[in-house]
């Protein structure tokens, strides 16, 4: 292959040194631009990744978004779960470096780990590991963490010192608590039914309390034109011919009757 012509080379004899650094800049950048597309879009794309997409990553011990309660049980038979309350939520956590029924050669480094079950089904998956563990740092876990699920970049800051990535229908949140790192998996979908249940039942709860709130009507007597409060009542009882009710006493007193002498 023969090289570049005379032209080509005068050319760039003849350009200024600084032009030349410029051109030969610009010719790099596009060059990095032809070979490594992928990485560029893939550190400021969304993810788009669902749970049920996510490997089973070794550090979460088998553990999956998803699972049954009894197939947690089976993973782990020492497990206890407590009662379900009424939105249907069940929690439970058991310490693996202090259970001595626990293998400890499965658990190395894992000081607890936090189940959180939504009609049966795991939709928060807590795990707190030891300062020995592989990834002592928020960003070593980050990268471990984000490799062995096969998760894009693109981690957020989440409260003081912690790192968030929020995908299609999940969260993982990284922190360290007690100086040692914690990881934790939540089903996004199953958190917004929770809390929905849980507004739909505070909504209910100030219904009936605004209900039980609600004063009593004033009975009153038609033929003696005298009302009884909610706290006091007739010795004798009305007829029905001459009972009437008031929603209060102003409007009975509007009515142009008085209180009676009982009650008084």
């Amino acid at each position: 292959m023969t090289g570049p012509g005379p032209e080509f080379n005068n050319g760039l004899s003849a350009m200024p040194p600084a032009k030349l650094l410029k051109s030969h800049l610009k010719s790099a950048a596009i060059l990095l631009t032809l070979l490594f597309p992928v990485v560029a879009s893939g550190q400021t794309g969304p993810c788009t990744i669902s749970f049920s997409a996510l490997p089973a990553a070794p550090e979460l011990k088998g553990f999956y978004l998803g699972m049954t309660m009894e197939q947690a049980k089976s993973l782990v038979p020492q497990i206890v779960f407590g009662g379900t309350d009424p939105l249907g939520s069940t929690k439970t956590t058991f310490n693996p470096a202090f259970d001595p029924r626990t293998d400890k050669s499965q658990y190395q480094d894992i000081r607890s780990i936090s189940l959180e079950f939504l009609d049966g089904r795991l939709t928060s998956l807590w795990i707190g590991y030891d300062s020995t563990f592989k990834w002592n740092s928020v960003p070593d876990f980050v990268t471990g963490i984000s490799k062995s699920l096969a998760l894009p970049v693109g981690w957020a800051d989440w409260r003081s010192r912690g790192k968030a990535l929020t995908c299609k229908d999940f969260q993982l949140t990284v922190s360290i608590i007690a100086q040692a790192p914690s990881f934790r998996l939540v089903d996004t979908a199953a958190s917004d039914i929770l809390t929905a249940r849980r507004n739909a039942a505070a909504e209910e709860s100030e219904a009936l309390e605004a209900e039980d709130s609600e004063p009593e009507e004033i009975l009153a007597d038609r033929k003696t034109k005298t009302y009884y409060p909610s706290t006091c009542r007739p010795a004798e009882p009305i007829t029905e011919a001459n009972r009437v009710t008031f929603k209060t006493i102003a409007e009975a007193e509007q009515a142009g009757y008085k209180p009676s002498r009982v009650c008084m």
